[in-house]
């Protein structure tokens, strides 16, 4: 029997997205995280495959494409719901330092313990294996925070985003340090960030200004396409790739901010706002699938027998706990008491396991047991879902049920209503912000 025949993949991958569409109400009920459901749902296939004698399949290829291309359009999501505004200037900066210090100081600790505990690891290879499992990952953190309130969810959205940036940096970064005759110092970064700074601006101006002309109603998909193209040269350039996915999508978010003066002139802003909503909402329904793709392939993939080893979760406890306890120090220092439950909302995710398969082959130990990665993983992600729960309980038994009822009315009609008056919304939104500009 040929299990992997063409409509046996059309079925299974049917299945998976369909599942995936009920994980994500699951986790709306349950704060249980949706990309742990597939991960598990991953399993379970592996060992379906293994039951009925299927073949052996190097689905690795696959799981590094879906997780660039996830990459891509999660960052883009996120950009695309990002407001510019100058009372927000405050949180984003926060945002910003607590990704990159906490993405720093964890990536040294967990180095730290790595080149401890498993012979052979040398400090640059341990920083290098550290640095995917110091990354916040946005893949899990923007569905799973959709509940909270709307300045926590922006703190997070903003907060995973800067750390999948930094962390892609940092860990190429440390890849250049391995070839010396290619590393350019920090010198050489700084201009590398400036020049894919400069490059993201003028594409993002172009793309606008001449998608706007485009007429025809198959150009949402030829826009991705050119983003993945300018991700791919830039690459290939050596540059910070993802920041030119982030740029463009802060540009065509905040076009009221970047198009002002002379340029202002060149933008037709209703059909520049119809390109955004409709690619809005492409982005959100191409990130879903290819997340859960993912998640699931790399539940197929993974093997289990690994997080049995004592020495692998002894590591990987102490990684989790050197986590937790930066987090909670920087989230005491840059926001005060109110932490919760933004102390538990740290997994990990699609960019670790993406970052760990490109170590190159000459940092790679072997004592190195892919376990740890799995066990971080799932762990911080049980203490995400645990610290939801928790606060969910919490502010759940503050509330009278008369309070509950009415809230959950107030919801039901804010929904509605923000479904049928969007366009007078965005709006209102566009013309408050112009209002704060001037």
């Amino acid at each position: 029997m040929e299990i992997f025949s063409s409509y046996n993949v059309i079925i299974g991958i049917s299945l998976t997205i369909i599942l995936s569409f009920i994980f994500n109400g699951i986790a709306k009920k349950t704060n249980i995280p949706a990309v742990l459901m597939l991960i598990i749902l991953g399993v379970i296939y592996q060992y379906g495959i293994k039951a009925i004698g299927g073949e052996e399949i190097d689905f690795f290829p696959m799981l590094e494409v879906l997780g660039i291309v996830g990459l891509i359009m999660i960052v883009l999501e996120a950009a695309l719901e990002l407001k510019l505004k100058r009372e927000k200037l405050v949180p984003i900066l926060k945002s910003f330092g607590i990704a990159l210090i906490g993405l720093v100081a964890s990536a040294y600790v967990a180095a730290v313990i790595l080149k401890a505990l498993i012979d052979g690891m040398t400090w640059q290879s341990a920083l290098l294996y550290a640095t995917p499992l110091s990354i916040l990952s946005s893949a899990i953190i923007i569905p799973s925070v959709a509940g909270l309130s709307e300045v926590k969810k922006e703190f997070h959205v903003y907060e995973s985003t800067f750390s999948d940036i930094l962390g892609i940096m940092m860990f190429y970064f440390l890849t250049g340090k391995l070839n010396p005759a290619e590393d350019a110092g920090v010198a050489g970064f700084a201009f590398n960030l400036i020049l894919t700074i400069i490059i993201s601006l003028i594409a993002s101006y172009g793309i606008i200004l001449i998608f706007q002309k485009i007429k025809s109603q198959v150009k949402l998909f030829l826009l991705i396409a050119v983003l993945l193209l300018l991700y791919g040269l830039g690459k290939k350039m050596h540059l910070s790739s993802l920041i030119i996915v982030l740029i463009f999508g802060l540009v065509i978010a905040n076009m009221k901010l970047f198009f002002k003066w002379k340029l202002e002139s060149l933008l037709d802003f209703e059909k520049a706002k119809s390109i955004y909503h409709e690619l809005h909402v492409i982005t959100a329904e191409t990130a879903f699938v290819v997340r859960t793709l993912f998640f699931v392939i790399f539940g197929i993939t993974i093997t289990l027998s690994s997080l049995l080893n004592l020495k692998v979760t002894l590591i990987s406890i102490l990684i989790i706990i050197s986590i937790y306890i930066i987090r909670y120090v920087l989230l005491r220092l840059f926001i005060g008491k109110d932490i919760s439950p933004q102390l538990f909302i740290a997994p990990r995710g699609l960019i670790t396991v993406l970052l760990f398969y490109a170590i190159p082959a000459e940092a790679m130990v072997p004592g190195f047991e892919p376990g740890i990665l799995l066990f971080v993983i799932i762990g911080t992600s049980l203490i995400m879902t645990g610290g939801m729960i928790r606060d969910k309980r919490i502010k759940g038994a503050a509330l009278t049920p008369e309070q509950v009822e009415a809230a959950a009315d107030a919801e039901m009609e804010f929904i509605m209503n923000t479904t049928t008056d969007l366009s007078e919304i965005e709006d209102a939104d566009n013309d408050e912000e112009e209002e704060i500009l001037e």
